[in-house]
């Protein structure tokens, strides 16, 4: 720390209690000088030589015949106080980064300027600090910091916005030219130990970029802030750099928010602090990452900042959202609400990631010869997407376990990113299963929703051998997830696709039955939930039919239910085919529907007049 010292006389303070100070000397005090509650016994002569203030107090005491003089708003207070008489008295005194300050404000209050004597406090204080001081990177970082008790006085003599520009100047610095000490969160090298033997002095490490990050975590948070602003205009620092200033500070600030769980004492501090924080943020996307973004969203939202603040960081997490992992997104609902999850800014935050993709526009640059086609950063990829995809089926399986959650809530979730083109479905597979089996409650019609948010064609095998075997799902989507895992089966083994029964094509072309089936059968009957005996004649009727896809002479072993397979062969001939999309193949469906029925429903007639109502099975959850 610099420091300087003023005057060569010892010095001769002494104290008479807590509230009495007088100058250890033969001649007696004339005048008596109270500050705040301490009274000093002083000589007028060396005071008012240097004090312009102080000449005024004591000639208009002089005229009340009174001694003493009261000073009740003097900056700094009696500490500052004695050390302007010390320098009055010409007795030893030494200024520093911790006290420099505050005998400046006082001096300037008491009037010690040079048109009152050459070389007084006032001119010898402010050379102090602009050769020494703002020089100092630690120095000038306490001098800031001491500054805020002293206000207005310090921001008036323009302390603050000197030692603002001091830091700032030093944290734009290259890298190279660093040579001062700092504080560095890191495990320091050997030689900067001391530890290392062969360290001749010179440095040869590199100063990593964000070296200053750690010191400037001491300010309070609006000095904190104009800092920041300062670096910041100076356009030097990146945006990276800043960001990463930004999390250290608030990981310092925020007790607990490094692990989620902002501890807060002072509240009104702590918005001060979100809103400080949320105001600094760099413009470059990616400067700060996504999970430090919604940590700050949650802290927001606790501390009850600004909705500004909230939308400012709902629109920064909205820009980079494939970064975000499942628990990053999973934002407690504020107290009072049904919910468990604030499911309305999750559904926000996807709002503003669609915004990239509308949002964005093509410019045209015009070329030597010729005009190239620019596109807008932000514009989003089909990599972003998928992760986002991947993100939101996540969030729904986590979400989807909070029984209060309606179902309108969770098929918008899934709509919003029903097109982005993703490989699997499995995790909205899981998702469904998991809304599913926590409420069994809900409708046929419901159930018969949330299935369709998936394609079956793209669960994995795994996910399809879960599925066959599910009793939450609708008797529909086991069905179609039946059939394309057998024409995949068929497709990988290099065999053409089985002849299957003209139902389960129909289920899943989407044309309809022939008039005879239509008027037996019910769409109900195909959205209720699969029985586990309908299951296993499912499975019964796939594997009969693989079988049957064996041909060239080999031999075949068919170890089937039989009375299974003609059991469901008998329900599958009973229900109405459900879609009806595809109507231009209705009049050459209805003439092979029909056949198809005749021929199906003659093989087993008494099989498919034992087929169980629908009206009658349960849902196993």
């Amino acid at each position: 720390m610099k420091f300087m010292k003023l005057g060569s006389k010892p010095d001769s303070f002494q104290s008479d209690g807590n509230n009495i100070r007088y100058i250890a000397t033969e001649l007696a005090s004339d005048v008596i000088i109270s500050v705040e509650d301490v009274k000093f016994y002083l000589h007028k002569f060396p005071l008012l030589s240097k004090s312009a203030r102080l000449q005024k107090l004591v000639a208009s005491t002089n005229e009340g015949n009174d001694d003493e003089v009261l000073i009740h708003d003097i900056p700094g207070g009696s500490v500052a106080f004695e050390i302007c008489v010390k320098f009055c008295y010409g007795m030893t005194v030494t200024l520093n980064a911790s006290n420099v300050v505050a005998a400046r404000c006082a001096a300037e209050y008491l009037g010690m300027h040079e048109t009152v004597e050459k070389g007084n406090l006032i001119y010898k204080v402010d050379v102090f600090l602009s050769s020494s001081i703002f020089r100092s990177w630690k120095d000038s970082i306490i001098v800031l910091q001491t500054t805020k008790s002293l206000l207005p006085w310090s921001e008036e003599l323009k302390v603050v916005s000197h030692c603002i520009d001091a830091i700032a100047s030093k944290a734009s610095v290259d890298v190279s030219k660093v040579d001062w000490s700092y504080t560095y969160n890191r495990k320091k090298l050997p030689e900067e130990n001391g530890n290392d033997a062969n360290w001749n002095g010179v440095r040869n490490w590199n100063v990593p970029k964000d070296w200053w990050v750690d010191d400037l975590c001491e300010l309070d948070v609006d000095l904190y802030k104009r800092v920041i602003t300062n670096i910041n205009n100076r356009g030097i620092i990146g945006g990276e750099v800043v960001g990463e200033a930004l999390k250290a500070y608030t990981a310092r600030s925020l007790q607990g928010f490094s692990k989620g769980m902002v501890q807060c004492g002072d509240m009104l501090k702590a918005q001060s602090i979100v809103d400080a924080i949320v105001c600094l943020l760099p413009a470059e996307k990616g400067s700060c990452s996504c999970s430090f973004l919604l940590k700050l969203l949650k802290t927001a939202i606790l501390v009850d900042s600004g909705e500004m603040a909230k939308k400012e960081l709902v629109k920064r997490i909205g820009q980079q959202l494939e970064e975000a992992s499942g628990s990053d997104l999973l934002i407690q609902a504020p107290e009072g609400e049904v919910l468990v999850y604030d499911v309305e800014i999750v559904h926000n935050i996807l709002e503003e990631f669609m915004m990239l993709d509308r949002n964005a526009e093509t410019q045209l640059a015009e070329g030597s010869q010729e005009i190239q086609e620019i596109r807008k950063p932000g514009i989003l990829t089909e990599a972003s997407k998928l992760m986002v995809a991947k993100l939101v089926d996540g969030y729904l399986a986590e979400i989807a376990k909070d029984p209060n959650l309606p179902l309108s809530t969770f098929i918008d979730l899934s709509n919003m990113v029903s097109g982005f083109s993703r490989p699997s479905h499995d995790g909205l597979y899981r998702a469904i299963d998991m809304y599913l089996k926590e409420h069994p409650g809900i409708s046929k019609s419901e159930r018969k929703s949330i299935c369709r948010l998936m394609d079956c064609k793209k669960l994995s095998v795994d996910g399809c051998m879960h599925a066959v075997q599910n009793e939450r799902l609708p008797l529909r989507t086991v069905v179609q997830v039946l059939y394309f895992e057998q024409v995949r089966a068929a497709a990988s083994s290099g065999s053409s696709t089985p002849d299957l029964p003209k139902t389960i094509r129909d289920l899943n072309s989407g044309s309809h039955g022939s008039s005879r089936s239509a008027t037996t059968n019910t769409d109900e009957d195909w959205d209720a939930v699969a029985t586990a005996e309908e299951l296993k004649a499912l499975k019964a009727e796939v594997a009969a039919l693989r079988l049957g896809s064996e041909r060239n002479g080999v031999e075949i072993r068919r170890n089937t239910d039989k009375a299974a397979v003609g059991k469901m062969k008998g329900l599958l001939m009973s229900r109405k085919i459900f879609s009806k999309i595809w109507s231009v193949r209705a009049g050459q469906g209805d003439n092979s529907s029909s056949d198809s029925s005749e021929s199906h429903g003659s093989a087993n007639p008494e099989e498919a007049k034992s087929t169980p109502s629908r009206n009658r099975r349960h849902s196993v959850s």
